[in-house]
């Protein structure tokens, strides 16, 4: 079941997150495609990309122990901390918490902020004119997934954290509809750099959350 709150509030007390959706469903897309996960979509962003298709302004402040009870019913042991931008608010505390009562966590992040040795999988998807920076934040990652638009430029590889993958991603219309131009130009792009992979958003695709 797909849970979504209410309204951001003002202050977040200590050990306790903003949080926008809490929500069960499959990873749609990179290295985990396919695979059952929790998703915990934390509220706020430090970048605002044209495509970026969530909503995460918006949220609740719930405790630790609220947001284990939203999730215990689910039959899965993997939780994904995605936004806005999680790194915002996630702590090693917190990261501490969830793997204390059997979880292991993923991370979907720009890569602006330090990404914890405590995450059992890292997600980075870097931004415009950001990469040098995410580099030298994070200069290891499991997988890195660029959001693609047809003409985009396409950065080197030696310009971004070292990753047990590299993928492109096809950016969907706004209403969610696939742009066939974005995945034949993804396509075209690792024809030439066959040291990347096409990931399209399965989750889209079959329309589940």
């Amino acid at each position: 079941m797909r849970w979504k709150s209410a309204k951001l509030p003002r202050q977040v007390p200590f050990m306790n997150l903003n949080v926008n959706e809490i929500f069960y469903s499959l990873q749609g897309e990179g290295g985990r495609q396919g695979e059952a996960s929790i998703f915990i979509r934390l509220t706020c962003c430090n970048l605002s990309c044209d495509f970026c298709d969530t909503d995460f302004e918006t949220g609740q402040n719930m405790s630790l122990e609220e947001i284990l009870s939203e999730i215990s019913p689910y039959h899965c042991r993997w939780i994904i901390w995605t936004g806005g931008e999680p790194t915002l608010q996630l702590t090693d505390e917190v990261l501490l918490f969830f793997k204390s009562k059997g979880y292991k966590q993923a991370i979907e992040s720009n890569g602006l902020k330090p990404l914890s040795g405590l995450l059992d999988y890292t997600v980075c998807s870097p931004k415009g004119d950001n990469l040098a920076a995410v580099k030298r934040i994070n200069p290891k990652v499991n997988e890195i997934r660029l959001p693609v638009k047809s003409k985009d430029k396409l950065p080197e590889i030696q310009e971004l954290p070292e990753a047990d993958y590299y993928f492109l991603s096809p950016v969907f219309t706004s209403n969610f509809q696939i742009t066939t131009e974005n995945i034949n130009y993804c396509v075209k792009l690792i024809k030439e750099n066959p040291e990347w992979r096409l990931s399209v958003q399965l989750h889209k695709l079959i329309n589940i959350p």
